[in-house]
Formats: C-alpha cells, structure tokens, sequence
C-alpha cells in the first residue's frame, strides 16, 4: 500500500513564510506522514491563501503566526506575459509586502523534491467570492468590471462570467503559464459555481445573460429571449415563496406547475452546466497537451451530495473522462452547518410546507446519507464512520474503477456558529481508517494547513502508522 501512498495536504503561501519552508515540509512529511502538498498559488480568498479565518471561533493554531493575514490576493507565483497575450486580464499578482519578489512554487519545489514530495497547484473557480473573505469588487484587476454575468434583468452581476471569452482565456493561460514554468507533479482544479437553479432557490437572478453566453446559447439554438421571460415567471414563484405568500396547492406543486410551464428553464439550467463542465473540460485538455504526465485532479464541491438536484448533474462517471483522480468535499465536523443551511433554502421555497424535522429522514434516504436529526446535526457534525465512509464508497461505485478517489478531509474546516460540531484527532483519525476502508486510495487533508491545529492532524498520523502508510 505504501508504494501506492497519496497523503494530500492543502497548504497557503503564508505558512511557507510564517514558519520556513523547511520546518513546514519536515513537520508534515515527519509528524504527519504527507508526501503531496497542494499549494494555493492563486486567490483572493483568505481561505485559501491565508491564515485562519475563524480564529475569533476556533483560536489560533499551535504553529503559526496567530494575528490575522496580511494578504489581499492575487497571483503567488510569476506571471509570465508572454502567455497572457490573447486576454486583456495580465496584470494580476499580488501586492502583499510579505510576500515582495517572492513565488511560492520556486520556494517550495526544490526543497519538496529533496524529500521526495509531490508538489500540486491548487486553483478554484470562481477565484473572487466565498463567505465574505474574497469579493469581486475588492479585487484590483484592471478591466475585471467588464467580465461579469448579467442577469435576466439586464444587471451585472457579481461574479465573472465564465462564458466570456477573456475570462475564460486568461484562466486557460494561467493553467497554461503554470504547468510550462515550474516542475510539477500536477494541477487540482476546483468549480464551486451555483447555477441558475440554484441561484433560484437561494433568492437571486439568474444569469448568465452576458453577451458572450448570449451568443454562444444562439449559436446551440436556443431562444434566450423566450428563456428570460420564463425565468421571471420562476422567479417570481421563488420570491413569493419566501415571502411567505400561500398557494391554492401549496408549495410544492405550485414549484412543479410553474417550472413545467417553463421548461425553458431547464433547457436553460442544462446549458449552463455544460458550459461550466466545458471549462474544467478544457483544462484537463490544455494540461494534457502541455505535458501528458501531469495529473489533473478535480476538487468536488460537497454541496453536490447534499443537493438532490446538484447530485444528478455532476455524475461521478462523467467526471472521469477529463480527470486523473477526484477528491470529494467531506469535512466533517463543519458539515452539518452546511447541510442544514442547503436545505433551509429548500425549505423557505419548494419544501416550505414540510417541517424539516419531518422531511430530514426522507432526505437523508434520497441523498443516500445516516446522519444526526435536524435539531442536532449542526451541533454534532457528521460522522466520519458513515458520512466519510459513505460519500467515499459512492464515490468508488461511482467512477467505476476509472479514476482513483482521494477523499478531502476536514481538518479545523472554519466554523461559522459557535455551536457548531469541532475538530478532534478522533474525528481525523476515523476519517482516514473510513477512506481507506470504503476504498479511497488516498486522503487530502483540508481546506488549509494554516488553519489545521497540529494535535488534530496527529489523529491523521496514527492512522496513517497503523495503516502501514507512515
């Protein structure tokens, strides 16, 4: 098994400065038992390129620096011109002093190598908005203001549009920038975009209306103008339902007959989807054709197994044919906040009529999850002994033996709640035996070694030793 190892972290460019390169690499290969880091090497998200972002909840860790991050955003890595010539985006690295003159791959790779790591770029899209620490209109890039979605009402939206054409050229040079220039073992791509559906349910206006999306629906046939007036018809219904309006046949069927009045909002939903798969599509494409031996690894939101809908658009099948490993989203202790926020959305609209301590079993039977009641589930968190197992064997009888899984662990995910479920060492430590158990063939611990307290990851170690993988 060990000559198989996969032992994943995700890591930010500010541990590298905060505590050296050579002390984080011997802490994690010695004490933990990594031997894969994915380093974030593009974001504005403190998520992913920062210190702890719930330190107010959770305390600093017991490595680190415990004062908040000094970094704005941008790219931690060299951005060479000469790939940027078909995007009028070119001019995006960071502008933290920390980090002046400084690339987290050429600081980190040699030293990586000495120990024998593999070394990844982790990269999400949408790259500007996740939980109010990283937003498009905080973010300094000239001309980004002219990439965004529109809405069915004609308004820019906040987020980039992913069918324009400058927009998704820039991502593709990025990629293409990042496996040319620097000896790596590969890339892991995250796509955390909601779609218009989702966008429905969660009270906003759908897009993507914006020029370039318009054209290319056109060119496929599609009647955008027909598309629009039918979403006002949705939206409505959804602003209605949340503003507690009653329906002669409740919720529910009022949900179904306005939506099979509309089909052109699926027509829509299935367009969408196609080109937001399109671009990670692409991607592996552009890695592939740069260097065949790289590994294209996908990130999967987990949001995708606790949303019915979601679940049925992103089949584990079809994500095999344009990547090399995939990771499932499962952490744990913060999970249970994130489940019951994704079915509140459901239950002020389409579920309003049903109590969700009623509905919660039947949910829990259709998403193929065992988890803790309604009143408890954000308090205990989900259980790494039947929710990691679980997700991680649907996972393995999902791609069907094409592709291994490699299982995204929380380890100190941040917290939003102070009653939220909180990391322990045996919640790591059950998380890996359950991997390795259902199937998985490797673990990524997540989302941010800055964030992860030492004394849980030592969960992980034991583990790993007793698996014969330390």
């Amino acid at each position: 098994m060990a000559s198989e190892k996969f032992v994943g972290i995700q890591i930010s460019p500010i541990s590298f400065i905060d505590e050296g390169v050579d002390e984080v690499l011997d802490t994690l290969q010695q004490r933990v038992g990594v031997n894969v880091l994915l380093i974030g090497t593009v974001s504005w998200l403190g998520l992913k390129v920062g210190r702890s972002i719930s330190h107010q909840l959770d305390g600093w860790p017991d490595h680190g620096v415990p004062e908040p991050s000094p970094l704005t955003g941008g790219a931690y890595v060299k951005t060479r011109p000469e790939y940027y010539k078909t995007t009028i985006i070119d001019d995006y690295g960071n502008r933290d002093p920390v980090m002046a003159d400084k690339d987290v791959l050429e600081m980190v790779i040699p030293a990586a190598r000495a120990r024998g790591m593999q070394v990844y770029s982790e990269l999400m899209e949408p790259f500007f908005k996740y939980a109010g620490h990283g937003s498009a209109n905080t973010v300094g890039i000239p001309n980004l203001p002219q990439l965004m979605e529109v809405d069915f009402m004609g308004r820019i939206g906040s987020e980039p549009s992913t069918s324009n054409k400058d927009y998704r050229q820039w991502i593709r040079s990025m990629i293409e920038d990042q496996v040319r220039s620097y000896d790596l073992d590969g890339l892991m791509w995250c796509n955390e975009r909601k779609s218009p559906l989702d966008q429905l349910i969660t009270g906003g206006a759908p897009g993507d209306f914006s020029p370039d999306a318009w054209e290319e629906a056109d060119r496929r046939g599609i009647d955008v103008e027909r598309v629009r007036i039918a979403f006002r018809e949705v939206y409505d219904f959804f602003q209605a339902a949340r503003a507690g309006q009653d329906f002669v046949d409740g919720a529910w069927v009022e949900f179904w007959r306005v939506l099979l009045a509309n089909p052109e909002v699926l027509l829509w939903e299935r367009f969408w989807l196609e080109r937001n798969k399109d671009l990670d599509r692409e991607l592996y494409g552009i890695v592939k054709w740069c260097n065949p031996k790289l590994q294209f690894g996908l990130n999967v939101w987990n949001r995708n197994h606790f949303n019915f809908f979601r679940k049925a658009q992103w089949p584990w099948l079809e994500q095999t044919t344009y990547s090399d490993w995939v990771k499932p989203i499962t952490y744990q202790h913060q999970s249970g906040e994130i489940y019951a926020k994704e079915q509140a959305d459901f239950h002020k609209t389409f579920l309003r009529d049903v109590p969700p301590e009623d509905m919660t079993p039947i949910m829990y039977t259709l998403l193929g999850l065992n988890e803790a009641p309604w009143s408890e589930v954000v308090q205990k968190g989900l259980d790494p002994d039947t929710y990691v197992y679980g997700q991680c064997a649907d996972t393995v009888r999902g791609v069907q033996g094409k592709v291994p899984v490699y299982m995204g662990l929380g380890v100190d995910a941040p917290r939003t709640r102070p009653d939220q479920a909180v990391c322990t060492p045996d919640i790591v430590y059950r998380s890996v035996h359950a991997t390795y158990r259902a199937g998985g063939k490797g673990v990524i611990f997540s989302p941010n070694y800055a964030s992860m307290k030492l004394t849980n990851l030592d969960g992980a170690a034991k583990a790993l030793e007793e698996l014969g993988l330390k």
